[in-house]
C-alpha cells in the first residue's frame, strides 16, 4: 500500500497540537502599556512590535494569546510574567 506524503504528515500534526498549550495574559487596571510591553520582551521575548500589539489586544479585548508551547516549557514563562504583577494563565 502507497502512502501519500500528506496522509503520513496529518497525524503527526494533529499530536503535537494537542500537546501545546498558550499563556494568555488577562487586561488589568494596574499595568501600564510600557510595563505589560517590557515584560512581553523580557520574559516572553517579543520584539518590540509583537509586544505592543499583545498589550492592545489585551487593552481592547480584555485577553490575549501570547505564547505557545508545552506546558513545561510556559509555566516558569506564565510564572516570571504573574511574579512582574501581570495577571496570566495557561490554557
Amino acid at each position: 500500500m502507497q502512502w501519500k506524503e500528506s496522509e503520513l504528515e496529518q497525524p503527526v500534526a494533529v499530536v503535537a497540537d494537542q500537546d501545546l498549550q498558550e499563556i494568555i495574559l488577562h487586561n488589568d487596571d494596574v499595568n501600564t502599556f510600557e510595563h505589560v510591553i517590557v515584560c512581553l520582551m523580557e520574559i516572553c521575548g517579543h520584539d518590540p512590535i509583537q509586544a505592543e500589539q499583545c498589550a492592545s489586544i489585551v487593552h481592547y479585548n480584555g485577553k490575549c494569546s501570547v505564547k505557545r508551547g508545552t506546558l513545561r516549557k510556559l509555566r516558569p514563562l506564565c510564572e516570571a510574567l504573574c511574579q512582574k504583577g501581570l495577571s496570566a494563565d495557561i490554557q
